[in-house]
């Protein structure tokens, strides 16, 4: 039996399928997103969805989706599903729907009287295509496949209504068209392994509904445009591959090329290699130079932070150190670039956030567990050397060494951390002063310096170890046995937030094992939730817990109650060096409950974020390469203990 299966009930009832989604990507930052029957119900969703850097830095939608109408006798069963106003859906193509799988591509299977007919979706890797194959598994009589394909060509941000100015020619091409709505985009291409009909009958359909951007507060509604149909008989037994790219394909190769896509893939058999899969998801090449990691799905740019934070998990823990090796290559000329003149990398956003250097070392301690020190040193060892040597000569502009050896950034007026959420371009959460994560961070990284460059050390730098052995316990641990969020001064941040943990989690701490269990004591009490810890604690002022509402209102909660799996990465990290074996088993269910997640939201991925209360619903981003990196990371440490 299929580890990701959903049968009949649960398709057929739109209130337990549309809130399934299925992500599909490729290495060009292009993506297949849409839910399990098919319905779109975000406007960032689409069967092609694809950069256009001539246009912008977004992605666009070309291709929206495809209705496929089974006909027999004359008799018109139209698989279609979209949403119009007053909840009312056409042409309820879900009533058809016998099962849905997504163990290796996405696969539905219909039955339309004596017709089965299954659809298996497939997304290029390495170009710009998706592929759908359709095999009539049975059938009585003579039966015909209608497609009508809904087109947009518009930025995922926007919505697009119907207008005069749409260029409706098209070119007839082999098995197939190419039409371009608007001038500047690309060519799509839509073509069949087999030859078809092509019937040109142009026509807007209005008012198609978006609820997931209705519940978000932006616009909802838009027109499709739909350029005509095609028709192609098909037998029992018989396979047909459609596929829509930005470049003719040889319709004879279609076969092998959708069979090749296949074999490459993962198999979803496990919570495992349901996160291994999503892994590979973030991976982002776009061209043969560069590598990099994507935040998440679907609106996410690269930005540094994510980046370095999801490297490990998204490359290490599922065997895999050369991508490691291929996103560190594109990465240190960036990091270099900055520290040496400030220069901002173009595709690396918020490369001069204060932790953003400090969380490198930390990704590249975490190669060295896996590749050795030596190997490590090799590659890296200069690169840790220069960042020390940087931030101790008070290199950085946003944050600056003190004589206590601990670092102190200024976040008053601008968001500086992994709390970054704005209104009225001033930040949410105010962390300002000497900020928890930053300073167990850069005690952490002197270690790792130390360990990996002995030799080559500063005895200035050296001394810091010692000086924060000393400073960091006496300026954020409190009365009340946890530590401060931010100290600026006379001003102290007694919220209870989940930062503190992270200074538990590392390899190298400053804290010793009491103030470790009482950091990891108090996180279970006030921040510990089945799908992640808490951003802040029920019993701190301020406390929100659900992200939901217009923009605004989401940007004031977002770090004020919300529950993060990244972080529960990390605590579980800590729970297991304060408890060592003993904590294996309640690792263990921790994860049990995460697994849950990768059936009912986006499947086989982790969303976002998670409200701070029950019951728990996922939130944000669909698929969020920093909380699929840290459970793969408990995975491989649980997998250790374990072993020994």
């Amino acid at each position: 039996m299929s580890y990701l299966k959903f049968d009949k009930t649960i398709m057929i009832n739109l209130e337990e399928s549309l809130s399934r989604e299925v992500l599909r990507t490729n290495r060009k930052g292009a993506y297949h997103c849409t839910t399990v029957v098919d319905c779109n119900t975000r406007k960032y969703h689409g069967l092609l969805v694809l950069p256009v850097p001539e246009l912008d830095d977004d992605n666009h939608v070309l291709l929206s989706s495809l209705d496929e109408t089974v006909i027999q006798h004359g008799a018109e069963f139209n698989l279609g599903l979209h949403k119009y106003f007053g909840d009312n859906y056409s042409p309820k193509g879900h009533k058809y729907i016998r099962e849905y799988s997504c163990e290796t591509v996405p696969g539905t299977v219909y039955r339309v009287g004596g017709v089965i007919l299954s659809k298996e979706k497939v997304f290029s890797l390495y170009e710009n295509r998706i592929m759908i194959k359709y095999t009539l598994e049975d059938a009585h009589s003579a039966t015909t496949l209608r497609f009508r394909p809904f087109l947009a060509f518009r930025n995922v941000k926007e919505l697009t209504h119907a207008n005069g100015s749409v260029d409706q020619s098209y070119t007839e091409i082999p098995n197939g068209i190419k039409t371009c709505m608007y001038q500047g985009y690309p060519e799509l291409f839509m073509q069949f392994s087999k030859k078809v009909k092509f019937v040109f009958e142009p026509y807007w359909y209005n008012g198609i509904e978006y609820p997931k951007e209705m519940e978000r507060g932006y616009p909802y509604q838009e027109d499709l445009y739909v350029p005509g149909y095609f028709e192609v008989p098909i037998k029992k037994g018989e396979s047909i591959i459609f596929s829509a790219g930005i470049n003719q394909v040889i319709t004879t190769r279609l076969k092998g090329l959708y069979e090749n896509e296949v074999h490459s893939r993962t198999p979803r058999t496990s919570f495992f290699n349901c996160l291994k899969n999503s892994a590979q998801q973030f991976y982002f090449r776009p061209n043969d130079d560069d590598a990099y990691l994507l935040p998440g799905y679907p609106w996410f740019k690269v930005r540094a932070r994510d980046m370095f934070i999801s490297l490990p998990g998204c490359t290490l823990s599922i065997q895999d150190p050369v991508r490691f090796e291929k996103i560190m290559t594109t990465a240190m000329p960036a990091l270099r670039a900055f520290m040496e003149d400030g220069k901002l990398d173009f595709v690396i956003h918020e490369i001069d956030q204060p932790d953003v250097l400090l969380w490198c070392v930390w990704a590249i301690q975490q190669y060295a567990k896996e590749a050795g020190a030596e190997t490590c040193k090799k590659l890296y060892g200069d690169l840790i050397k220069e960042i020390i040597d940087y931030i101790s000569s008070q290199g950085h502009p946003d944050m600056k060494l003190m004589e206590n050896g601990l670092l102190y950034a200024e976040g008053k007026d601008k968001a500086i951390t992994w709390m970054n959420s704005t209104v009225n371009g001033k930040p949410v959460v105010p962390r300002s002063g000497y900020i928890v994560e930053f300073n167990a961070l850069w005690y952490n990284a002197l270690c790792f310096h130390k360990e990996l460059n002995e030799e080559a050390i500063d005895e200035k730098v050296a001394n810091l170890i010692p000086l924060i052995d000393k400073s960091f316990p006496e300026v954020f641990v409190n009365g009340y046995n946890y530590l401060f969020d931010s100290v600026s001064g006379s001003v102290v941040d007694w919220s209870v937030r989940p930062n503190m943990i992270i200074a538990v989690a590392m390899t190298y701490s400053p804290l010793t094992r009491i103030q470790k269990r009482a950091i990891v004591d108090i996180t279970t009490k006030e921040l510990l939730t089945p799908k992640g810890i808490r951003s802040l604690s029920p019993k701190s002022e301020g406390y929100k817990p659900y992200y939901v509402g217009p923009q605004v209102e989401r940007d004031m909660v977002y770090h004020q109650g919300t529950a993060w799996p990244w972080l529960l990465g990390f605590y579980l990290e800590a729970y297991l060096r304060v408890f060592g074996m003993s904590g294996v088993s309640f690792a263990e269910r921790m994860l049990i409950s995460m697994e849950e997640e990768v059936k009912l939201h986006c499947i086989g991925t982790i969303p976002e974020l998670f409200d701070g209360n029950p019951p728990f619903t996922g939130r944000g981003g669909i698929s969020f390469a920093m909380n699929v990196a840290a459970i793969l990371r408990v995975v491989e440490v649980l997998k250790k203990f374990n072993a020994e």
